[in-house]
This record gives structure tokens, sequence and C-alpha cells, in this order.
């Protein structure tokens, strides 16, 4: 639940201006109001009911079975797609729900067949600049140590399933109001050969020219206990990169000289989620990660 909250708030933080509309046709809101509404709204009992639901597929490997209903990250990603389509009933058929795949050929590494990478989409359209999009997204597949073993059992609960499970949960809250900006929810899948359901869904961005505001990865979000056995269910890490990828090497260097690396806009971005989570959330404590 904790892990979770911050993510909403940042979200919904980010693309606010003071012309938000509720869908109740409230003329005039206080943000910081709904901003605490919001932070007030994930429900523990859905995330770790999603949660279950994808651990029992058994595995959600990338090459797993995709034919199967009970089985593999075919019947995964279908689950997905009903929920979002199911969210989107709810919300006035306010999210546009598709598949995105690209095929990543046999590599003899971790792609072992030619295989469709198929992501799941949910696309909320903003009211005033639909095409500047915030993107929250979380990891479908899931693997065992031997990873190219996708027949095995593969449960996943953490990695990845508490990602997606929360930005599932993203989709459930903030469907409730209308945006100037647009929202994609994703799942995104081939996370674990190499990122490639996030390398297409790039490509597909820069064919049509998103303006892409941010992004914010759910991954293992739910863990509360470290390798040393230590538990602690109040912190969470906070990773952005430092630096701009359209930025040069020299311009890079420069910025590393001047001690400038901690002012990009995924730093910034990172300082933002820190700020709003000490200010609507004070039981738990972000740690920004450079």
């Amino acid at each position: 639940h904790m892990h979770t909250n911050y993510l909403f708030l940042l979200l919904f933080y980010l693309i606010s201006t003071l012309n938000i509309m509720s869908q109740k046709d409230v003329n005039k809101v206080d943000i910081k109001n709904i901003l605490t509404e919001i932070s007030k709204a994930p429900s523990a009992q859905r995330i770790e009911k999603d949660i279950r639901t994808l651990a029992d597929f058994g595995t959600r490997h990338t090459l797993s079975d995709t034919v199967s209903h009970v089985r593999g990250i075919g019947a995964a990603r279908r689950w997905i797609k009903s929920e979002f389509e199911q969210i989107s009933k709810d919300c006035n058929n306010c999210l546009e729900v598709s598949y995105h795949k690209g095929l990543a050929k046999k590599d003899d590494k971790r792609i072992t067949m030619d295989t469709w990478i198929v992501n799941v989409l949910a696309i909320q359209r903003g009211t005033v600049n639909p095409d500047r999009y915030v993107i929250m997204s979380g990891d479908i597949d899931s693997r065992i140590s031997d990873v190219n073993n996708f027949t095995d059992d593969a449960p996943g609960a953490n990695d990845n399933a508490s990602g997606m499970a929360g930005t599932m949960e993203a989709a459930r809250i903030l469907s409730k109001y209308k945006f100037p900006v647009s929202i994609i929810y994703v799942g995104l899948s081939g996370e674990e050969q190499g990122l490639l359901g996030g390398k297409f869904l790039a490509e597909t961005a820069n064919e049509k020219g998103w303006h892409i505001i941010g992004v914010l990865n759910n991954d293992m979000i739910g863990n509360i206990e470290g390798i040393d056995g230590v538990v602690d269910n109040r912190s969470f890490r906070i990773f952005s990169e430092p630096t701009s990828v359209k930025l040069t090497e020299q311009q890079r260097n420069g910025l590393r000289f001047y001690g400038g690396e901690a002012d990009g806009p995924s730093r910034q971005l990172a300082r933002y989620v820190s700020s709003l989570s000490t200010e609507y959330l004070t039981s738990v404590e972000p740690m920004l990660i450079y």
C-alpha cells in the first residue's frame, strides 16, 4: 500500500493544473484536497488480490505458453487487458485498451526462438493536450534463475507482479478524473530478456512523435525484506538517471565537472516524488538513489 501511494501522488501532480475537472463536474478544485484524496485511495486488498492472480499463472516468462487460459504469459496479459477494459467500462470508456507488440528475433542468448513481445496499453486521453503523455509502467514477465527456462514455475509476486498491480491500481484511481494531458498505463513484456517491451514502445513513441512528459516505472515495489534479513516497510527507493539522453558526451562531462549531474529532468522528477511523499505520506520515508 505505502510503496505505491507516492507514485499516484506524483503522477497526479505532474499532470495537474488549476483547470483539472473531475468527472463529477466540479468547476474548481482544491489540488491539495484532491492529492490527499488520492493518497488515501489505493486499496491494499485490491493490490494483493491482483498480485496473487498474476502469481497464480504459474510462470509469466516471456517465452512461456500463450495459448492456455490459466498458465503462462498469454493468459496473464489477457487478464491484464480484461482488467483495463473493466476499469474503462467503469469510467464511461475513458481508456483506449489495446495490445502493442514487436517481434524479437532468435538470438541464442535470452531469446531462444522468434517471439512476439506483447505489451498491454490503456490510454487515458487528455482534454487539452492529448498529444502529451505521462507513462506509468510495470513489467508483466517473470523468470527463475535459469533465464531460458520458460516452463517451470516463476510466480514473480514481487518481481514484478507488485509493479504491475500498482500500475493497474493507479488506472483504477486516476481514471476517475480528467486531465489536460494523456496518461498511458502499460504492462511491459520482455523485461527479463533486455527491456524489450520498453524498447518496442519507445520505438513507437519516436515514430509517432509522442511528447512524453515523464515516465514512472514500478519495479518490485512490494518488497520489505532485504537480503540481509532486515525488514523495512516504511522506506522506498527512487531511482533516477543523472542526465538527459539527449545530451552529448561533451555536455555530460561539463555537467559532471560543474556538479550539475543532479539537475537533469529525471533527478528533478525524483525530488518531486520525495517532496510530495514527505508532505502527503508522513508514514513513509523516500530515499533518493543517485
